[in-house]
């Protein structure tokens, strides 16, 4: 188990890593701020599909999270137990994404 606080109250990263029929899992819990995505993306760095990402108790994501979870989708890692405004807001990123990478193509 880690845990990282980044300093400021109630924005406190914790990862748990366990193994589980040939898959890793990290139960993330807390905030994912700007300052832990360094330490999460080390944390799952080289477990590709294989890896999988519980949300269940993650009370606060920045938008640099939520970005980061959408690569990590799109990388095929699991993202379980995502709670719903962060599921959507995933959703709005990647059209988002897709809409400016459509504009920005030569037709």
């Amino acid at each position: 188990m880690h845990c990282q606080d980044c300093g400021e109250p109630g924005m406190t990263l914790r990862i748990e890593k366990s193994f589980e029929g040939g898959k890793t899992i990290f139960r993330v819990s807390g905030g994912i701020a700007s300052e832990q995505l360094e330490e999460l993306k080390a944390e799952i760095a080289g477990e590709g599909a294989a890896a999988v990402l519980d949300l269940e108790h993650v009370t606060l994501v920045e938008v640099e999270g939520v970005r980061f979870l959408s690569d990590c989708e799109g990388q095929g890692i699991e993202l379980l137990h995502c709670p719903l405004y962060i599921r959507e807001w995933i959703g709005r990123e990647q059209a988002r994404s897709r809409d400016s990478s459509e504009r920005g193509s030569p037709q």
